[in-house]
């Protein structure tokens, strides 16, 4: 016990010593000892389809064991973004245990790609495109970004701060997110496809897979080829990666943390989004605590990161 004691303190005297711009690697494994709650919408989800959250995790692990094509496409997508296959397993296992159930073949994937592709999908509010719509004064402050995460964050934080819950030029906007409100023509809130991708974040991370990946940039004013490009598991996959990649760099650069090594933080982010945002609001945390003499807060997975460092072992075993 006093040799565990003893350990304990040198950790909290080492991060408390980290020289500014320093990067702490986060160890592998949960921080709770207890899955976090399970938000209720997720289980009346899986319990309206007479499923079960295990029954569920069962069927993607199988349609990953059973399909030696979708490992190897996993393995070299992820060389390409610089992660380890594993963070992609992940992400993808969480959302197909806690969101939607997987299909039982990947094939299913690709016939409803090409469904998507020839429908008539719109991007609108009320008749308004968002093409228009981010054509209005308010948005004026976003058009000097040039990568496409940065465009559709600013255009992100211009809807909170102006548009949402609010009534603007005699049109009253849900208080609701950007991406469900503008960006779901079907049912607000959805994902789709393997990767359970929205189309915004597709559209945040189109730059970055034109650039690794080659694929050509996605338009808004295609919302029929955005779709296909989240339920084409070939075209999906690299912005899967993207999204990871995303995410470790935020809190690599901005919060200090190499969160590399920890699948679960990974998953996590994959499932609640606006990495950025997450880590400067860590960032901001943790320097009051420093400042206070007090030890840094490691980030944190969530009930669904939480499933993913749990099942890590048998994860990993696919590759």
């Amino acid at each position: 016990m006093k040799n565990r004691f003893l350990i304990m303190v040198c950790l909290v005297l080492a991060a408390t010593a980290l020289p500014a711009g320093a990067v702490t690697p986060v160890p592998p494994g949960n921080r709770n000892a207890e899955q976090p709650p399970i938000p209720g919408a997720s289980s009346r989800r899986t319990q309206a389809t007479n499923t079960t959250f295990q029954a569920k995790y069962r069927k993607i692990y199988a349609l990953f064991q059973n399909d030696a094509r979708l490992r190897a496409k996993i393995r070299q997508t992820a060389a390409a973004y610089h992660i380890d296959p594993i963070h992609m397993v992940g992400a993808i296992v969480g959302e197909h245990t806690y969101n939607v159930d997987a299909y039982d073949r990947l094939q299913t994937y690709y016939v409803k790609a090409i469904a998507y592709l020839t429908s008539r999908l719109t991007f609108a509010y009320k008749g308004e495109s968002v093409s228009d719509f981010v054509q209005r004064p308010q948005f004026a402050g976003c058009r000097g970004e040039k990568d496409s995460y940065d465009l559709w964050e600013c255009r992100e934080k211009v809807w909170n701060r102006d548009f949402r819950g609010r009534t603007v030029d005699g049109t009253g906007f849900p208080d609701n997110r950007f991406g469900a409100v503008f960006f779901q023509p079907y049912y607000a809130g959805q994902t789709f496809g393997l990767g359970q991708l929205n189309p915004l974040t597709a559209l945040q991370m189109s730059d970055m897979v034109h650039k690794i990946s080659g694929l050509p940039r996605l338009d808004v004013s295609d919302p029929g080829a955005v779709y296909k490009t989240i339920m084409d598991p070939d075209l999906t996959l690299p912005y899967v990666a993207a999204t990871i990649r995303k995410s470790i760099d935020a809190y690599r650069d901005i919060a200090g943390f190499d969160i590399s090594g920890n699948p679960g933080l990974t998953a996590t982010l994959y499932n609640i989004g606006d990495p950025e945002v997450r880590a400067r609001a860590l960032k901001r945390e943790n320097d009051g605590r420093r400042a206070a003499g007090e030890p840094e807060k490691l980030p944190q997975e969530n009930y669904y990161g939480w499933l993913v460092n749990e099942k890590l072992a048998e994860l990993k075993a696919l590759f």
